[in-house]
Parts: structure tokens; sequence; C-alpha cells
């Protein structure tokens, strides 16, 4: 019999579902599951079960708990196939499911104790985004659970996640982008910042480019990699964000001599130290010819530009947000703004700096109005 249905007691059912033999013992295989309410109920677990195993999608209740699941989820699936940068925030974000959900048996966690928790994290003082990348991370796991067979269904698919408020990003106008060049030109490590204001390239990218990813002569410089220093030492190259963050960008004209200039000095330290300097071939390094860790250069140099500028004072990737809102500003096409920063699409950059929109709407209805409407002027 492929399922049976016994009344336990008021409103009580005990479902029976044969799931086959045991290759190893020879032994019949059967799922048990108590139902509490109507015969119908009943029924209908009883044949959801058959179909999903008939499918070959039903899932074996797991005693499992949650905290344990999320352990084998991390060393099984997350750690081989996410770079060491995402492995680690990933390992932050557990320590906040890890108290509330971890003692619940995994086939026991259900939408209402997922959207609880949410709600929990945002009565706690958790901006909306952070708890987004809370369910980002633990809908992952628990989609992998059902591939797994180790639960029927993923619970963190049917919650409601919290709205984003759009904040605009800081950036430096374009007077103030002159003030950061006067003064970052005279640092001795302004090049970097010059590089990344005129390029829109993440920190971890510019910082990881290597002497053959640039073309003096055209500018043109392949983003290929990017650095990471991982908590407790020590410092890799990784892949970069995503496929699309491979691409080319172009050093302006106008600031490809100061990085020829950078490269002799370069050159000449280099010979100047022999064995001593690292061969790493990075375009920005430290003495040694070691990587520069963005943290230290912001605290050495980045602020102290800010500072002798007379600048408001902001984060170095904002230099990134400065690139991609004057080039929007200046009514350089989306699509190839988006492609010069790596986004995935080119509704991620108008979603992003949402707020140059108006500007460039304005801007396309003047246009409109000097086509069609020439002698109303």
């Amino acid at each position: 019999m492929a399922g049976h249905i016994e009344k336990r007691g008021e409103n009580t059912w005990r479902v029976r579902v044969f799931l086959g033999v045991d290759p190893d013992t020879g032994k019949e295989k059967r799922h048990y599951k108590t139902i509490h309410g109507t015969k119908k109920d009943a029924e209908r677990y009883m044949t959801a079960a058959l179909r999903e195993r008939d499918l070959g999608m039903f899932a074996e209740p797991t005693k499992l708990k949650v905290a344990q699941y999320l352990d084998q989820w991390m060393e099984q699936a997350a750690k081989p196939r996410v770079r060491v940068r995402t492995f680690q925030d990933y390992q932050a974000i557990l320590k906040r499911i890890k108290p509330r959900l971890g003692g619940l048996a995994l086939e026991k966690v259900t939408p209402l104790a997922i959207q609880t928790f949410y709600n929990e994290l945002l009565a706690a003082g958790l901006n909306p985004k952070t708890v987004r990348n809370v369910h980002v991370v633990l809908h992952s796991a628990l989609k992998q659970a059902v591939r797994w067979r180790m639960v029927p269904f993923n619970p963190a698919q049917d919650v409601e996640l919290p709205r984003l408020t759009r904040t605009e990003r800081p950036t430096l106008t374009p007077a103030q982008a002159q003030q950061f060049i006067e003064i970052a030109s005279a640092d001795r490590m302004g090049i970097v910042y010059l590089v990344a204001l005129s390029t829109g390239m993440r920190p971890g990218e510019y910082l990881a480019l290597r002497w053959p990813d640039v073309d003096l002569a055209t500018g043109a410089v392949r983003v290929q990699r990017t650095l990471f220093w991982p908590k407790g030492g020590g410092w890799v190259f990784e892949e970069t964000k995503t496929a699309r963050s491979r691409r080319t960008v172009f050093i302006p004209k106008s600031l490809l001599p100061a990085v020829r200039r950078h490269r002799s000095q370069q050159l000449e330290h280099r010979l100047l130290l022999g064995d001593e300097y690292q061969k790493h071939e990075l375009v920005f390094a430290n003495e040694l010819g070691g990587p520069l860790h963005k943290d230290n250069m912001n605290h050495r140099h980045f602020k102290r530009i800010l500072k002798a500028a007379g600048l408001p004072d902001i984060r170095a990737y904002d230099l990134r947000h400065t690139y991609a809102t004057l080039q929007l500003a200046a009514n350089t096409n989306p699509k190839i703004v988006s492609e010069s920063l790596g986004h995935s699409t080119t509704l991620l950059t108008l979603d992003t700096y949402s707020h140059v929109t108006p500007s460039m709407q304005q801007q396309a209805s003047d246009t409109m109005d000097s086509l069609l409407f020439p002698g109303a002027r």
C-alpha cells in the first residue's frame, strides 16, 4: 500500500507513506506524519507526499538543528563557490541568525518564524538593507536544503522583506572634484585617487591592478581581479565581484602623463632596492612592492587630501559614486556608464543614481523642445 491514514484521536490522524526499500538493509522505508485537523487535511498531506515521492522531490524529515545545518551548508556549499570576502560576510551574518533560529529543528522552520526574526532585527535598529542581506544568506541556505531533500520547501521564500530607504550617495560636485584633483596631484600617493576618480573603479579593483593590465599608450585598463585582506592577516587576489566587473576602462588622456611618471619613479625605486622589491608588478604598491591596504591609505592619504582641500568627509569608495554621478549629469549614455562601473544591468545603475535622473529628464525635455518647437522661443 502506497499510503495509509489511521485515526489516532479527536481530529488527529497518522499518515503513513511507503518510500521504497532500503538498498543496504532490504527493509521497507516508511514516512510517518501526525496531522491535527480533519481527515481531508490528512488526505491532502498524503496526496502531496505521494506526488513528491513519485517526482523524486520528497524530503525525509531531519532532526538536524538550523545551526548545525548552516555549518554544513557553509562548509559544503558556500565555501567552495564564493570568494573569501563573501565567505567572511556570510560568517558575520550567521552570527545574527544562529542565536534566534539556530536552536530550531530544520524541518520546523516556518515562514512565520523567519518573518518574526526579521521584524525583531528591524525593531532592534538594523536598517532594511542589513535585514535584506540576512535574508539573502538564509534564503540561499534553505534553498540548498531543498535541493538536498532535507526540507520539502523553502520557508524563506514566503516572507515580506522591508522596503529599502533610498539615500543619495555622497559625491563631490564638479567644483569640489577640481579642488580634490589639485590637492591630490601634490600628494605622494595622490595618483591612486586620481585614477579612482577618473575611472570609477572600486578600491579593491584599482589596488589590484598590475602593469600588464595597463596600456600606457592608450590609457586602456583591464579590470581582471580584486584585492582583499582577509580577517586574520594576509592578502589575496580574488575574482571580480561579478562577471561584468571584468571589463576595460580608460584613464583620461590628461592623466596619462602622471601615470607614466608614476611608472618611471616606481621603476627607479625598484632598481634601487633590487631583490628586496617584491615582484607582484602592482601599479600601486608600498615601498617594498607589496599591496596597499585601503584602510591605511584612507587614514594616511585620502583623509588628508580631503582636509587640505576643504572638502566633506567622504569615503574613498565615494569617488566611484562621484564618477557615476558626473558622467550621468553630463548626459553620458547610461549603458556606457553601467559598463564602465561593471554593473550587471543598466537598470541597476539608474536605480543606484536615481537622484541624477531628474536633471537627465530635464535635458531630454529641453532637447525635444528645441527639436519640435524651434520657433517658439
